[in-house]
């Protein structure tokens, strides 16, 4: 195996990837990248310069120059600075949700975060979330998730995701939201949201999240990746 391995977990919102994704890299003890705070960090950034969404140019350019860090607390949280302030929780709101879906549809963003997201790769591996990292930030990565589940209970999952973190959530607008994240991630022209032609896909629909990381830790098993 050239390299460190590579575990992505892609899938549309609300399946659970992120939760997936950072359970595995504490259990293997790898690194984790969470390509959609990235997406979310962009949106936030133009929000807090008066960008207007609609404006390409101007969040590539921020995606470009973004000063952001992750880190993880003692209490296992991670954590997620832009220019030396604490964003984890503003970052986290449905109305940046909406910002990110839309700036992620924009091919001089996707450029500009590309090499970003190629960096967080390392010994001794790394377990990557998003919507595209199977099929196009790394291509070559050994073992590829698609999570997913369906949009009933993604709208469930997040809305208890929002309660449990204070912020205000309305179930049947997480409905609506989701179908139309859905409806703009899969029809943008570039890097649409759909599964590797070699990932496997879990249905989490049923499945406790134990059981699907137990699940993805097979596989990996199977591919002697650890």
């Amino acid at each position: 195996m050239a390299g460190a391995p590579i575990i992505t977990v892609d899938g549309p919102s609300g399946s659970g990837k992120g939760t997936i994704s950072r359970r595995l890299a504490r259990q293997l003890g790898w690194r984790w990248l969470d390509s959609g705070a990235l997406y979310r960090l962009v949106a936030y950034a133009g929000r807090q310069r008066g960008l207007a969404i609609s404006d390409a140019a101007g969040h590539a350019y921020l995606a470009l120059h973004l000063d952001v860090r992750f880190d993880e607390g003692s209490d296992g949280v991670e954590r997620i600075w832009l220019d030396g302030v604490e964003v984890s929780v503003a970052i986290r709101g449905e109305d940046i949700g909406k910002g990110a879906s839309v700036v992620a549809a924009m091919p001089e963003v996707r450029a500009a975060l590309l090499e970003r997201q190629r960096a967080f790769a390392g010994a001794p591996g790394l377990v990557a979330d998003g919507r595209d990292m199977g099929s196009v930030v790394f291509p070559a990565a050994e073992l590829k998730i698609y999570l997913t589940a369906s949009a009933r209970e993604r709208a469930l999952r997040r809305h208890k995701q929002l309660k449990q973190k204070g912020l205000s959530a309305n179930l049947a607008a997480l409905s609506l939201e989701i179908a139309e994240r859905d409806r703009r991630d899969m029809d943008r022209p570039i890097a649409p949201l759909k599964p590797a032609d070699d990932a496997v896909v879990v249905d989490s629909t049923s499945m406790t999240i134990d059981a699907v990381v137990e699940r993805v830790l097979q596989l990996a098993a199977a591919r002697r990746l650890f």
